[in-house]
């Protein structure tokens, strides 16, 4: 299943991988409005679509969408109520990078009404199909894993300071999935030495997350926010198959411990 926006691959088993920020498509007449730097649309979630490629085998559903971030997030509420209250952050239709500069030249900032029209072209069908998918999940079989993949770059002092673990686990502070399942998550990460992790620090899951997870009513939502340097090159954004393939079996074993 797909749009001009997104795609959709239905699996079959009560796993759905939701990766919100793999698009970095952006419409010409708006990149006209934009700086060089954005529109290189440099703050996607590089190659996550690639890297969880591997969990089609293991029956799960995969929504992706097309376009980028810049045209709008779809990890944002609609309202753009700030997910981290009083820390940088970057909004719905964000007019800065992850870098702190802006994205668009002097003048070309989107009006209310553009953003309004942006959430019902684009917003509005990725959460359509995601909600429908959850609940065809849930009913097909009692329960369903809501999975939010994201990367990003480990060090990016406009949003956090320092260096950011390899690995973190977002669950909205334990209340977006069952303990026992926030738990065996833990346990796989804690049996493994190679990678860093932490569970709701910085990253403790953004909208999907939080609005979606209703571990009481058979969905458990997951965000993990993987920093780039584990899987690819951040100076160039060229995927890493040596770094991919050796991370890839913890989010194997992640997404088994977690289902």
């Amino acid at each position: 299943m797909g749009s001009d926006t997104f795609t959709l691959h239905r699996g079959t088993r009560p796993l759905l991988l939701s990766l919100p920020h793999d698009g970095s498509a952006i419409p010409d007449a708006l990149a006209a409005r934009m700086t060089d730097a954005a529109r290189r649309a440099p703050d996607t979630d590089w190659h996550v679509a690639r890297l969880y490629a591997f969990a089609r085998e293991l029956g799960a559903s995969l929504l992706v969408p097309r376009y980028s971030r810049y045209v709008v997030d779809l990890n944002r509420p609609p309202d753009d109520a700030s997910l981290y209250p009083g820390q940088n952050t970057t909004g719905l239709c964000p007019l800065v990078q992850f870098s702190g500069e802006p994205v668009y030249r002097d003048g070309g900032a989107p009006t209310a009404d553009e953003i309004a029209a942006r959430i019902d072209a684009y917003w509005r069908p990725y959460h359509a199909a995601l909600q429908a998918e959850v609940a065809r999940l849930r009913a097909a079989h009692g329960r369903v894993l809501l999975w939010e993949g994201h990367s990003i770059r480990g060090e990016l002092p406009f949003l956090f300071p320092g260096r950011l673990p390899d690995l973190n686990l977002g669950t909205a502070g334990g209340a977006s999935c069952a303990p026992a399942l926030q738990a065996r998550l833990e346990a796989v990460l804690s049996a493994q030495s190679r990678y860093d992790w932490v569970t709701n620090g910085r990253f403790k899951g953004g909208y999907i997350t939080r609005h979606y997870g209703d571990p009481d009513h058979g969905v458990d939502a997951v965000q993990l926010e993987i920093s780039q340097r584990s899987y690819m090159d951040e100076a160039s954004s060229a995927w890493d198959e040596t770094r991919a393939r050796q991370l890839q079996p913890l989010l194997r074993d992640l997404l088994g411990a977690a289902t």
